[in-house]
């Protein structure tokens, strides 16, 4: 699964849903880790990986400020049924920013998650990244592409199978989305979805994404268009051959 969860502001909903999902792994864009009382605002990375009955978490902390006397970090997380093998968290655009100013400091602090597991012998690496965004609109530029090629040479040099998620803020029309194209499997625009938005917002348009290694075998791919953020979820039932 691969989901943009809107820092679970949806917390009710989200949870109980995601109780049902029975994935093996899950991909976290808008991830939030803070223990306090949030009055159901937002949603810890903990809480959802507790509702998906997945124990194995990575959280990957980009920006963090206070909420109260609390830390309240926003990233990505990764959760899993199998152990990781190998995490790692490699920035795209600059570093992780302790008490972040939200009107005067840079949102736009990128990295990418991976993951290494082994199931039945073979190893599969899995990504999640949470791209640049651009206000105007969704078809990327020399910063974007910047990041995605340092995204997909650091894929090149991967042992294994590849599966990489995530809400690229990339139209698949984009020069980025068609780059990572020439090297992975693009699920969203192979399985011709029209949207990956939900119907809590009234935008209209492809950013989120699987795209898997050729020697992924896809049993299936589908959007779960139940509301549970600003974006629908995309899931992979797969093997490894």
């Amino acid at each position: 699964m691969s989901l943009n969860m809107w820092q679970g502001r949806l917390e009710r909903v989200l949870l109980k849903h995601l109780e049902n999902s029975g994935v093996d792994f899950a991909c976290m864009q808008e991830a939030v880790d803070y223990d306090g009382q949030s009055l159901g605002l937002i949603t810890s990375y903990q809480k959802v990986g507790k509702s998906l009955g997945l124990h194995e978490q990575f959280f990957s902390k980009l920006i963090s400020s206070k909420l109260g006397d609390k830390e309240l970090a926003f990233g990505n997380a990764i959760y899993s049924n199998i152990p990781f093998m190998q995490t790692s968290t490699v920035f795209t655009r600059g570093e992780y920013k302790n008490d972040f100013n939200f009107d005067e400091d840079d949102y736009n602090i990128r990295a990418f998650q991976h993951v290494q597991v082994v199931i039945g012998g073979k190893k599969l690496n899995i990504l999640n990244h949470h791209g640049h965004h651009i206000d105007s609109h969704k078809l990327g530029d020399e910063e974007t592409m910047r990041q995605v090629k340092q995204l997909c040479d650091y894929i090149k040099g991967l042992d294994g199978s590849v599966i990489l998620c995530g809400d690229f803020n990339l139209a698949p029309e984009s020069e980025s989305i068609k780059l990572i194209d020439s090297c992975l499997d693009n699920l969203s625009v192979k399985h011709s979805l029209k949207t990956t938005r939900s119907k809590l917002t009234y935008k209209n348009e492809v950013c989120d994404y699987i795209f898997a290694s050729s020697d992924i075998k896809v049993n299936s791919f589908m959007m779960d268009e139940t509301i549970i953020s600003d974006h629908n979820a995309l899931i992979l039932d797969f093997d490894l051959v």
